[in-house]
């Protein structure tokens, strides 16, 4: 089956990005929002736009996704965050739905007041022993943790060192805590050291935090933790460590490269969070001072002052620990690591290539952001859903796509998703020769059967 499309696109959809509004001029701040908006409308109307998706039934491994405009679009999903496919696993949804039963729907208040339940403390205690820490404390998201762990710890005449591919959540909250952020060079440990070294040569008074993560998300690589965590002993630094995309579905037993590392219980502080793994939202910071977990609770904004995480969730990561920590969770970390491998291998035979490690993100490279933007537009056409990854989430001509695998997608499904995603490319470097020349044409896209 096919259907045409008008490769019409403007070349305004093709150029800019989001970095070019970060700051905006203008004396209205409603109004001046506008210079964002009518670059985004240009792309949205041309179909380049492919972010503000909602699923039609949940992060299923073939699902339908519909976009800002209301166009429904189905295929093999590979765009959803659920590694172990446990947000659809039923022992999951029953604990789900005997929390509601028993604690209610809400948490009602900050963990700093009364809202936590029994059940949270039980989680905390199973997050800190499964990471051999002394203690844990829970956040209500992801970015809670990442942001909270900085900005409650970090005072202005501190030091952050940074590895400069950290995540958002870990760079707004150094942004949040002191001017005295110190990138280095992704992975890298003598620029790490330098950076550390620079600063003790001429402050001895004032803390460090060394921040990196357990798997970074748009490259697919992991850092020396040991390395790292040697030069914070080195240098009086505490490292901070964000597992978010590895804990719980990488390594033997799940605790991602801190164990595959040999550094469970060796890293200072470790934070993460459940969305990508556990099937719900929340996040931790573990450690082994108990001191330290209590001045988060009353010194961190995003937990002190931010609702608990509510029993749902709770029981929701909790079950979803229960698996993780049993032979059933060992093969959906076996079954996922076969999809992963799988996936990368047949992009590569089509001649495509991806970044990193083998991991759950498996991140095509693409390049030139407007190869990617016109691949984008012709994805939901052809069955794929995937996430479009570009400057400045990535450097600038390092666009990708990030490919999120599941363990419950099929071989089938692998299939799909790998020759898709090369025919889409193809057709969309036909498509962009055309727009380059001021041309429109009518080209066919294959549908998927």
């Amino acid at each position: 089956m096919k259907k045409t499309t008008e490769t019409n696109v403007p070349q305004a959809a093709l150029e800019g990005s989001m970095r070019d509004f970060r700051v905006i001029s203008g004396d209205n701040l409603v109004e001046r929002c506008d210079q964002f908006f009518n670059w985004q409308d240009t792309r949205r109307q041309s179909g380049t736009w492919p972010f503000s998706r909602a699923t039609e039934q949940g992060p299923a491994a073939s699902c339908a996704v519909r976009d800002d405009t209301g166009v429904l679009a189905e295929g093999v999903n590979f765009a959803s965050q659920d590694y172990l496919s446990l947000s659809s696993h039923p022992a999951v949804h029953e604990a789900a739905q005997a929390a509601i039963r028993d604690f209610g729907v809400h948490s009602a208040g900050s963990p700093a007041l009364v809202g936590n339940i029994s059940t949270s403390i039980m989680l905390e205690r199973r997050i800190a022993d499964f990471l051999q820490m002394e203690e844990a404390i829970l956040f209500p998201t992801g970015w809670a943790a990442g942001f909270g762990v900085i900005k409650g710890l970090v005072r202005s005449s501190d030091y952050i060192v940074m590895d400069a591919l950290s995540h958002a959540c870990l760079q707004t909250g150094a942004q949040a805590s002191t001017r005295n952020v110190l990138l280095y060079r992704h992975n890298n440990l003598e620029h790490c050291r330098e950076r550390l070294a620079s600063i003790r040569a001429k402050d001895t008074e004032n803390a460090i935090m060394l921040v990196t993560e357990g798997l970074f998300s748009m490259d697919s690589d992991t850092p020396d933790i040991e390395g790292l965590q040697e030069l914070a002993n080195e240098y009086n630094a505490t490292l901070m460590v964000d597992v978010a995309h590895d804990f719980g579905n990488l390594g033997e037993d799940g605790s991602g490269h801190i164990g595959i590392q040999n550094m469970l219980g060796k890293v200072d502080l470790v934070m993460g969070s459940f969305s990508k793994t556990f099937g719900s939202n929340g996040g931790f910071v573990a450690t082994n001072s108990r001191a330290l977990k209590e001045y988060l609770r009353f010194y961190s904004p995003s937990c002190t002052f931010s609702n608990a995480m509510s029993p749902i969730q709770i029981a929701t990561v909790s079950k979803a620990l229960d698996i993780i920590q049993t032979q059933e969770g060992k093969q959906l970390r076996e079954k996922l690591m076969m999809n992963v491998l799988s996936l990368r291998e047949k992009i590569r035979e089509r001649g495509m290539d991806v970044y990193g490690d083998p991991s759950a993100i498996v991140a095509v490279k693409t390049g030139d952001e407007g190869l990617a933007r016109m691949t984008a537009r012709l994805l939901p056409q052809v069955g794929l859903l995937a996430n479009l990854v570009e400057f400045p989430a990535v450097q600038k001509g390092q666009a990708r796509f990030r490919l999120q695998v599941m363990a419950n997608h099929s071989e089938q499904e692998i299939e799909a998703a790998a020759s898709r995603i090369d025919y889409a490319m193809n057709m969309a470097g036909h498509q962009l020769e055309l727009v380059n020349k001021g041309e429109a044409a009518e080209t066919p896209v294959a549908l998927a059967s």
